[in-house]
């Protein structure tokens, strides 16, 4: 139904016909200036509405090579270890009980184009490419068949790591994932009624280097799959709209300055970064 993105503090929507429309430019919206706000299923059907009834030639194109975090509140959490290959970066195993996870702060985000600044308290740090899936709905304690209930949509997600310092101790995940720079989403979030169950077990996720797939897999390669991480995320815990989850990446790359760095995701979105 809709595509999201967010360009100079307002949010843009993309309609069947193709193109972006200023969200603020449509009555009833006009004081938008918040995903959130929009993720609603009522909020989002009446935006449709709207939006079907907006002549064509108000339609602008808009390029995504640059645009701010679709995300702009709720938490970000993070599945680790859901793919085989990326267990196989760290000659770890995947754990059996569960997915590994994580929550990290919000000033880690950056926007699409932006660069990504590599601390000194590191000397490995490796960008993964994931799918992330937008909380819609305040939800809690959501069944794993009731997950698209929850999910207003998905988006790229790219997540940078100090991996020595999860080497020297797995307890400091949040710790080597939280520096500033050190995660991207976006640059658009496409609402999940654009998705059968087999189309997003589909989607391929690739993490590229200086224009060379390091790692790439299909959602359907996940160890857990999307209801299971929205029902083991929501357990016991309230996930507020905007709230996003990082399901996995197939693989890390390790960059350094200089470096070009992008998340693929087939179908959803892509976010490019250069390495300082």
């Amino acid at each position: 139904m809709a595509r999201f993105t967010q360009d100079d503090g307002y949010r843009l929507f993309a309609g069947d016909a193709g193109g972006w429309v200023p969200v603020s430019g449509i009555d009833g919206f006009e004081h938008v200036r918040r995903l959130t706000d929009l993720l609603g299923t009522a909020r989002r059907r009446e935006l449709a509405e709207r939006l079907a009834g907006l002549p064509g030639g108000r339609r602008t194109e808009l390029p995504l090579t640059e645009a701010a975090t679709v995300t702009d509140s709720g938490d970000i959490w993070g599945a680790g270890l859901n793919y085989r290959g990326h267990a196989g970066d760290l000659e770890t195993r995947q754990p059996a009980s569960g997915p590994g996870s994580y929550l990290r702060p919000r000033t880690c985000l950056i926007g699409n184009g932006g660069h990504i600044e590599l601390p000194s308290q590191s000397k490995r740090v490796t960008a993964e490419a994931e799918l992330g899936l937008v909380i819609g709905t305040e939800c809690k304690n959501v069944g794993r068949a009731e997950w698209r209930e929850v999910v207003a949509g998905v988006t790229a997600v790219l997540d940078m790591t100090a991996e020595d310092v999860i080497r020297e101790n797995p307890r400091y995940i949040p710790w080597a994932k939280g520096f500033d720079t050190f995660c991207s989403i976006g640059p658009q979030l496409v609402t999940l009624d654009e998705f059968g169950d087999d189309q997003l077990a589909s989607l391929r996720v690739s993490t590229v280097r200086n224009a060379e797939v390091v790692a790439s897999a299909q959602v359907s390669e996940m160890k857990y799959d999307l209801g299971y991480l929205v029902e083991y995320f929501t357990a016991g815990r309230t996930l507020a709209p905007g709230t996003v989850i990082c399901t996995g990446t197939p693989g890390a790359a390790v960059i350094s300055p200089g470096d070009s760095i992008t998340a693929v995701v087939e179908g959803v979105g892509t976010l490019a970064h250069t390495v300082k």
